[in-house]
């Protein structure tokens, strides 16, 4: 879909249906504290021997969720976010057995990409991306989770174009309805889905949301369950939309609960590297 109508798409009001109301879940209510990403919780990682024995907590962590609800922890991928971590420090979790990065900010992750090109790494770009960078995201990253606009699916189907290669993508659904965030509002998932088959180069893998950043669980687990019920609709009704129909979604504090919630991609940065100095509002928009 080009021209009138993708600008359409992309910024009519939204769309209040009844057949949808019952995906939207009241999943806002307050910030986390500080203390849930205090230094005690997550230590920082400072040698090879940190960063071992932080994977393998993560991964015991992913196992325990994923054989409480009979998943295969096979199944699930692990996606360490390297953001704001040094390179010595990036090389040192290399070390100990990472061989994909996440990183939210373009800038940086193309920074630390030409830094690094020695080491055996893939870059996951998991942040919104301004069109004027896309050339760099084409050229290098190895998938793109946050697509959510169609003027930068254009830009990266040209860019791809050039580069002579294609891109996995996930499609960004902001099922918490906070209005500072970014992503697609649920409604419109399988119009932009359907309008994504312009642009080959861009392989659909699934979805990705961030829950609300909240102390109470259950309102999280209600982004979680609107993401899968999202899914499941689609492939419900045009499978091939979706690609294998994976579910991005989780981070250090809540990435069990998306497991338990058919969670096949989480996004664990600081239980792995250690709590970041930089706010979480630097880079997710709504958190404190």
């Amino acid at each position: 879909m080009h021209g009138r109508a993708g600008r359409n798409l992309a910024s009519r009001s939204l769309h209040r249906s009844a057949a949808v109301a019952w995906l939207r879940h009241p999943c806002y209510i307050q910030p986390m504290s500080s203390a849930m990403n205090s230094p005690d919780e997550f230590p920082a990682a400072e040698t090879v021997e940190d960063f071992i024995r932080n994977i393998a907590a993560v991964r015991a962590r992913i196992a325990d969720a994923a054989q409480r609800v009979g998943r295969d922890p096979r199944d699930i991928r692990l996606l360490p976010v390297s953001k704001t971590v040094s390179e010595q420090r990036i090389r040192m979790a290399v070390k100990a057995g990472l061989r994909q990065l996440g990183e939210n900010r373009v800038q940086e992750a193309t920074r630390k990409y030409h830094a690094m090109q020695d080491l055996d790494v893939q870059w996951s770009i998991i942040g919104n991306l301004q069109t004027n960078k896309a050339r760099d995201v084409a050229a290098y990253a190895s998938e793109f989770q946050a697509l959510d606009r169609l003027r930068v699916a254009e830009v990266l189907q040209r860019r791809l174009d050039t580069a002579g290669r294609t891109l996995p993508v996930f499609v960004q659904v902001n099922t918490s309805n906070e209005p500072q965030k970014y992503g697609i509002h649920p409604d419109e998932v399988p119009q932009f889905l359907t309008a994504l088959r312009d642009y080959p180069a861009l392989e659909v893998q699934g979805l990705m949301t961030l829950a609300v950043f909240s102390q109470d669980v259950d309102r999280v687990r209600n982004c979680f369950i609107s993401l899968r019920t999202i899914r499941d609709q689609v492939r419900a009704v045009a499978p091939g939309l979706l690609g294998p129909g994976e579910l991005s979604m989780g981070m250090s504090g809540d990435f069990e609960t998306a497991i338990e919630e058919g969670a096949t991609v989480v996004r664990v940065g600081q239980a792995i590297f250690g709590a970041r100095d930089t706010p979480d509002s630097d880079y997710w928009p709504g958190m404190a």
